[in-house]
């Protein structure tokens, strides 16, 4: 009787104990999304989707047009959080030793040896602006960064500072000059997000904002513990056997020739996601779910982030360019075929 005591309350300690942790983890991104909407006007969904990134531990890219605040965004989480940061401004003729840095000649005591000088990429955040505007070799040397965490430099291999965290910008309407993304590299974001106009409302705002005399100042909210501690515990949200597979039968359905892929895949997709595809889903669904008030996965924390994880990894067939089709489409229509399946299957 005394063994099952202590286990009960062992057992509600920890309990205790997540729920605490839980309710810290969804106080910390409320403050900073709060002080990220100090400076940036609307764009929620946007925010969200950046800070969510961060603590899964992926990159994120952000796509729009000119002068919507893209690179204001990422400024304002560089200065909310207690972290290092550079800005990489990408153009033609920039170089791949640009980024990661290079081995320069020096001379001490008489003696001249190569000592290694870090490039930008040397940071915790890092803005890669407009990136399509680099050259293929170029963008190439962002690919072992995002993916290892590490840059290797005449052999030599580098660790970048903890947590590491890309965020992109890109123009989706200036071809001329622009360099597309290779899909390897897009693969390695996990959210493409994309940063709509203004309303009415939102414009008004942010030319009161921009146009006076004052300026609003914002604080740090986190440091680097706190953000590795906030990623530890989204990764230990558990998920049901049916939920983690019906993620997986959603990235499975973007892949044409698969068993479950419905008409819209079959028609009109080329190549599906690959399975970062899948990883993405799950860690950003686990963060949803502790928004939520939830410290388990449920079925809408995956509807919920399979557009923004999805829309990138999803290459279109001539048809389906040829017909405007979205991949935002795609998802939906998989996410509904996948979701109706499913719920034949229990009623069953």
């Amino acid at each position: 009787m005394e063994a099952t005591a202590a286990a009960q309350t062992s057992a509600s300690g920890g309990s205790d104990d997540i729920d605490a942790q839980a309710n810290a983890f969804r106080e910390s991104f409320a403050r900073v999304k709060a002080e990220i909407g100090k400076v940036i006007v609307g764009h929620d969904d946007i925010v969200e989707g950046v800070v969510l990134c961060l603590l899964a531990g992926g990159h994120a890219l952000l796509e729009g047009v000119p002068g919507l605040g893209k690179t204001l965004l990422v400024r304002t989480l560089a200065q909310v959080l207690d972290l290092t940061f550079s800005r990489i401004q990408f153009t033609p003729d920039l170089m791949p030793a640009d980024i990661s840095g290079t081995n320069i000649l020096v001379e001490e005591e008489g003696r001249r040896s190569f000592q290694f000088q870090p490039g930008p990429i040397f940071a915790n955040i890092v803005l890669a602006d407009e990136i399509n505007r680099a050259t293929p070799k170029t963008q190439s040397a962002m690919l072992e960064a995002m993916q290892e965490h590490s840059v290797t430099v005449a052999g030599k291999l580098h660790r970048l500072h903890e947590p590491f965290f890309v965020l992109a910008t890109q123009n989706p309407i200036e071809m001329e000059g622009t360099y597309p993304l290779p899909e390897a590299q897009l693969d390695r974001f996990l959210f493409k997000l994309l940063v709509p106009s203004p309303t009415l409302g939102e414009l008004a705002a942010i030319v009161d904002r921009t146009t006076g005399s004052q300026t609003t100042p914002v604080g740090k909210v986190l440091g680097g513990r706190e953000i590795l501690a906030m990623r530890e515990l989204a990764r230990a949200v558990p998920i049901a056997p049916h939920v983690r597979d019906y993620a997986a039968s959603v990235v499975l359905a973007t892949h044409p020739g698969s068993e479950g892929a419905p008409d819209i895949s079959r028609q009109f997709v080329r190549f599906g996601s690959s399975p970062r595809g899948a990883q993405a889903v799950v860690l950003a669904a686990k963060i949803k779910a502790l928004l939520a008030g939830r410290f388990n996965v449920a079925l809408e924390d995956v509807n919920a982030v399979a557009t923004a994880a999805l829309r990138h990894r999803i290459l279109l067939n001539f048809e389906g360019e040829a017909e405007g089709v979205a991949t935002e489409d795609v998802v939906a229509k998989i996410i509904e075929t996948v979701g109706e399946r499913q719920r034949s299957a229990l009623r069953v």
